[in-house]
Formats: C-alpha cells, sequence, structure tokens
C-alpha cells in the first residue's frame, strides 16, 4: 500500500445518492482476486451503452474526468453489499480519495484497509464543492491526512474525522498485516517477559 500524506487534485463529482456497491462494480467483474484491470469496469452499467460504447455524458467519460483523483459522492456512498472490488476499482481508475456526506460502514472500513480515504463532509461544504465542480470541472482541493482537512478553493480549511488507527496505516502505507508485523519486536519482548501458562510438554 502506498502512504496517504497529502493530495491536491481536482475532482469528478456523481452527486446520486445511495450507490451501492454494485452499481460502483457490478457483480458479473467480481470473478478476478486481481485488483488491476478493474478501474475499466467501474460503473459499469451507467458508463457504457448496451454495444459497449461510451455515455458522453457519464461523469467518468468526460475529458475533465482525467487525472482526477477525488471522486464528490452523494450521501450514503456504498451501500448494498460488501465486496472489496468496490474501492479496487476506484484506486485502480485513479481515485485515491472520496468526498461525502455518509458512507456505508462497509464500504468505509473496505476502503480503509485498501488505501482509499473516504472523506465526510458536513451538507454546506458538500453543496459548496458540488457547486465549485459545475462552475468550474478542474476546481481543486488539497487533502492533509496528518490534520485531517481539506483546504477549499476560498481558503477555508474543514476537518473530517477518521480513527487513529486507519489514520497511522495510511500515513505509513500499511494495511492491517503490516501494522502486526511492525510489532513484531514489540511482540516478541511481551513473550520474552511473560513465561507460557500453558504446558505444552504433554
Amino acid at each position: 500500500m502506498q502512504p496517504f500524506t497529502t493530495l491536491t487534485s481536482h475532482m469528478v463529482a456523481i452527486p446520486t445518492e445511495n450507490i451501492d456497491t454494485d452499481q460502483i462494480i457490478p457483480a458479473q467483474f467480481l470473478k478476478t482476486i486481481s485488483k488491476k484491470g478493474l478501474g475499466q469496469n467501474l460503473f459499469y452499467h451507467w458508463r457504457y451503452n448496451d454495444d459497449g460504447s461510451p455515455c458522453a455524458d457519464f461523469p467518468l467519460n468526460r475529458p475533465t474526468a482525467q487525472g482526477a483523483q477525488i471522486l464528490l459522492a452523494g450521501d450514503n456512498f456504498g451501500c448494498g453489499s460488501s465486496r472489496e472490488h468496490a474501492p479496487w476499482s476506484l484506486m485502480d481508475f485513479g481515485f485515491t480519495a472520496v468526498i461525502s456526506t455518509s458512507f456505508a460502514d462497509i464500504f468505509r472500513n473496505n476502503s480503509l484497509k485498501n488505501g482509499l480515504l473516504p472523506i465526510i463532509v458536513d451538507e454546506d461544504t458538500h453543496e459548496q464543492l458540488m457547486s465549485l465542480v459545475a462552475e468550474d470541472p478542474h476546481t481543486e482541493v488539497s487533502v492533509d491526512l496528518a490534520s485531517q482537512t481539506i483546504v477549499l478553493p476560498d481558503g477555508r480549511s474543514v476537518h473530517f474525522p477518521i480513527d487513529n488507527f486507519s489514520k497511522t496505516c495510511l500515513l505509513e502505507g500499511l494495511d492491517q498485516l503490516g501494522y502486526l508485523l511492525k510489532q513484531a519486536d514489540a511482540v516478541a519482548a511481551f513473550e520474552a517477559k511473560h513465561p507460557a501458562r500453558v504446558n505444552t510438554s504433554q
């Protein structure tokens, strides 16, 4: 996992509320266990016509989506069934953060475990961001994970919540296993000071 420290990027806005994981990455693409290539199937049924041609009006198909690392999504993003393929597909497309007013818990947890930062903002900030993107799709915001803030184009700083464990893992580029392995010396020292209480000789 790559460390997440700071990010400055323009945004792609998909304001639809209650986007579920089957809309993010449909079930027919869940057979793979590879993260590579899933980005081309992100929002597949919204992004492509029945003949496979791109829907010109869909936000991800517009030229302004190129290079965007932040998805600005509607409320309750990532609801529905649990599938790690959802954050995988978002990241493979190029997103490293998603901004919304709320996330489904399972999607949020899967995102944090895979290096995708879900950012919760208040409704007024969310509405402001949507308006800014509508006016200028190249509008940029800056994210600083250490301070848990987003800096808007007008200079206003907005704080967002994240638990300390997930924050540490993202800053250091560690998944849960990587975090545990990093504590190997501390675990060994603890074990050395505490003799085994179970008799293994029998």
